[in-house]
């Protein structure tokens, strides 16, 4: 199973920045501790090409962030201070998804310890997301002719604005999204398939309204390939989440993914998305739980 990571590339953030940049390098290190991964499923991302960029980004926005000048308001909508570390480690999350759209199709299944950064617009950034990952790889892989039909399945609470709107008028790439209803962003975008949920929703809810939303994407796709989104913020323990999940309810919501696509014989790629517990560590945990759950189901 092979991961892409971009940990190797440290970004500066204020004392108190919100955003737990070290959940990184240590969800890579605590699935090297459990023998979830070997040190040789592990391959560092590089910075991804501006042509893969440019696919899905307008020329103002890329020019703007390569040269840092990027308007401040929109700086401020990103939640992160410029610096080149950031735009390297970006693009290298970027090339991370491109990488394990292609890793997946030859061996079924791999992920990227980064990405999910589906606030980000074609010309702008937003949700601590600076450029749109699984877009640029539904992009790069579509334009390439390796898939002809993409399923972003985004299970992430906050739902995926930014490649909804990409995605809009663009029938090869059909987008799902299961988020909560009052939770950031507070203006939703139409995906192809929206399910949006109370606040304080629980396991039984969850994984009872998933079946049905999981039956009907898939269906309607009928993909190529699946990127996963596999945010971790829906659980109880998130202070960003809003919902009511616990940490055996995210690994059920993950076995009917998975399984889902293994049992269509479809490739899937995971991307980590969200996951803001404080401490961390039950956030670590999750984001463990859905690679044990991919070695159980694909071996």
């Amino acid at each position: 199973m092979r991961v892409f990571f971009c940990d190797h590339v440290e970004v500066p953030l204020p004392p108190g920045h919100r955003f737990p940049m070290a959940k990184y390098a240590r969800l890579r290190e605590r699935l090297l501790e459990a023998r979830l991964l070997d040190p040789t499923d592990l391959l560092p991302s590089t910075p991804a090409a501006a042509l893969d960029l440019e696919r899905v980004h307008a020329p103002h926005y890329l020019e703007g962030l390569l040269s840092g000048t990027l308007d401040p308001r929109i700086l401020r909508a990103i939640g992160f201070p410029w610096s080149d570390a950031l735009l390297r480690r970006s693009r290298a999350s970027v090339s991370g998804t491109i990488s394990a759209g292609r890793a997946a199709l030859e061996d079924g299944i791999s992920g990227n310890l980064a990405g999910g950064t589906h606030h980000a617009f074609a010309d702008r950034g937003a949700g601590f997301c600076v450029f749109n990952d699984i877009a640029v790889a539904c992009r790069t892989l579509l334009d390439a002719g390796d898939v002809r039909r993409v399923l972003v399945l985004d299970l992430d609470v906050h739902q995926g604005d930014g490649t909804a709107a990409i995605f809009g008028n663009e029938p090869r790439v059909y987008t799902a999204s299961i988020h909560g209803e009052k939770n950031f962003p507070f203006h939703k975008q139409q995906s192809d398939l929206d399910l949006a949920l109370p606040d304080q929703t629980g396991d039984d809810e969850y994984l009872a309204a998933l079946e049905p939303f999981l039956a009907r994407a898939f269906a309607e796709s009928n993909p190529d390939l699946v990127f996963f989104q596999g945010g971790v913020d829906a659980l109880a323990a998130d202070k960003l989440g809003r919902l009511g999940m616990t940490a055996a309810g995210m690994r059920r919501r993950d076995e009917r993914v998975l399984g889902e696509a293994r049992r269509r014989g479809i490739p899937i790629a995971l991307t980590l998305g969200g996951g803001y517990a404080d401490p961390i560590d039950a956030t670590l945990d999750a984001h463990c739980g859905t690679y044990a759950v991919a070695r159980e189901v694909f071996g």
